[in-house]
């Protein structure tokens, strides 16, 4: 029996796939992780998103606004819109290959260097570029360096922390995109006069992390031996690199299910709070900036608030489940305050729990995974399948809110349309993510 009370290593118990006993059985296995190797494991994974989110945050509008002043809008969009579809790709098709990879300096460390470098030759692109297309090109280049980074260094959560120490680390993970932000944010408005730094800085920040990282780090290694017994890199290994079959590997299934019905949540709420400010409570458009700083400095902070503890706790109890359904619920719950809420003051105790519920559910639901992945010799592969729920709602979610905007029905006639449902909708697909776990029968 494992410390979580789950069978491991018998392949004939029906409710645990062979695979899923064999990862649970390496990772009960595995020496406790000290705390350098957390902090530094942590700094390096929360400044590579520093890297990858202070150009859609801050940088890319200036820069945008720089070239194209009358026509600012359309043009973010239409290069921030076409770098994610590259995102999307990356992420699985960098992880498959570092799952390959049997360099003599280790699996990860390959792409973890060269994500570095090629996402900063992006980011200089970006800042440096004097038209449109040119800038595009930068975040392609940017997007499918730094996919390969971010897809790499999660990676090294299977690879290295043990299941009874996953929810801790993974609870200073989740704290990666929230300190991205703001430290990215804050870096850019300090170099505000100088664009190129404001694409660059934080790449330097995140090449010192890296390195402190390297430093400790002994990498996963994957002999000439055992390279050769995997299949050869041809068109179905390529398109592999995009699934995980949800009837072999159920647990995986629900899991992906689940994270992407909570992320349409998340990012329906990110994309339209500042329409929702100003169309449904009706606040001052010219002000909206400072309204949805607010909102967001209390979301984050809740969210840095728990996110540890929580993952703290999963560990301490040997519960992932439990923790995963009410956080998802507990989001739901946060959307339909802000879907109903009939001031500024009620919007921001939405805020104040949907935070609450996305740090539990991120550092949990990471552990999680890391659980339950169908194999441990395809673990860069599968989190970077895994890694689409957070991309795909990202572009999905606008693409499907103007139908719920157009509800006539419980608000609908509203100035800029019908936000109570649109929230309402989005507190339901949180509901049903909360219901996508309980299927899951590799972890308790």
């Amino acid at each position: 029996m494992s410390e979580y009370g789950t069978p491991t290593g018998n392949t004939g118990d029906p409710l645990i796939p062979e695979a899923v006993a064999e990862n649970l059985e390496s990772g009960a296995r595995q020496r406790s992780v000290g705390l350098g190797f957390i902090l530094a494991f942590s700094l390096a994974y929360m400044s590579a998103w520093m890297a990858y989110l202070t150009p859609p945050f801050v940088a890319m509008a200036v820069k945008v606004r720089q070239i194209d002043p009358t026509g600012s809008a359309g043009s973010l969009a239409f290069v921030l819109g076409i770098g994610g579809l590259f995102a999307i790709v990356a992420y699985p098709i960098f992880g498959k290959l570092s799952d390959r990879t049997s360099s003599r300096f280790g699996m990860r460390r390959p792409w973890i260097a060269g994500g570095w470098l090629v996402g900063t030759v992006g980011l200089l692109l970006c800042g440096m570029g004097q038209s449109i297309h040119v800038v595009l090109l930068g975040w392609i280049i940017a997007q499918l360096g730094l996919s390969a980074l971010l897809a790499t260094l999660v990676a090294l959560l299977p690879d290295h922390v043990p299941m009874r120490q996953r929810g801790l680390v993974s609870g200073f993970l989740g704290m990666g995109i929230p300190v991205g932000a703001i430290g990215g944010t804050f870096i850019a408005q300090s170099v505000s006069g100088t664009i190129p730094l404001m694409f660059l800085l934080p790449a330097v920040v995140s090449f010192v992390c890296i390195a402190i990282l390297f430093s400790i780090l002994e990498d996963r290694r994957l002999s000439p031996e055992q390279a050769r017994r995997l299949p050869r890199y041809g068109l179905r290994e390529f398109l592999d690199s995009f699934w995980v079959n949800p009837r072999r590997h159920p647990d995986f299934g629900w899991a992906w299910l689940s994270r992407f019905l909570v992320f349409m949540g998340v990012d329906t709420l990110v994309t339209y709070q500042a329409f929702y400010l100003i169309n449904h409570l009706g606040l001052d458009p010219a002000r909206v900036a400072r309204f949805v700083f607010f909102g967001t400095l209390v979301h984050y902070g809740a969210l840095v608030l728990v996110s540890v503890a929580g993952g703290w706790l999963s560990d301490r109890l040997g519960r992932r489940k439990v923790f995963v359904m009410s956080a998802a619920a507990l989001y739901g719950i946060g959307l339909i305050f802000i879907a109903l809420a009939p001031s500024f003051t009620v919007f921001l105790i939405g805020m104040a729990v949907t935070g609450l519920a996305e740090g539990i559910y991120s550092a949990v639901d990471l552990a999680l995974v890391a659980d339950v992945l169908p194999h441990p010799d395809n673990v860069a592969k599968d989190l970077g399948v895994f890694q689409i729920t957070s991309s795909l709602p990202q572009s999905l979610a606008p693409a499907v809110a103007p139908a719920f905007l157009a509800i006539p029905l419980f608000g609908g006639g509203q100035p800029g349309g019908n936000y109570t449902a649109l929230f309402t909708i989005a507190a339901l697909l949180a509901f049903l993510g909360a219901l996508a776990v309980r299927p899951i029968r590799g972890v308790r």
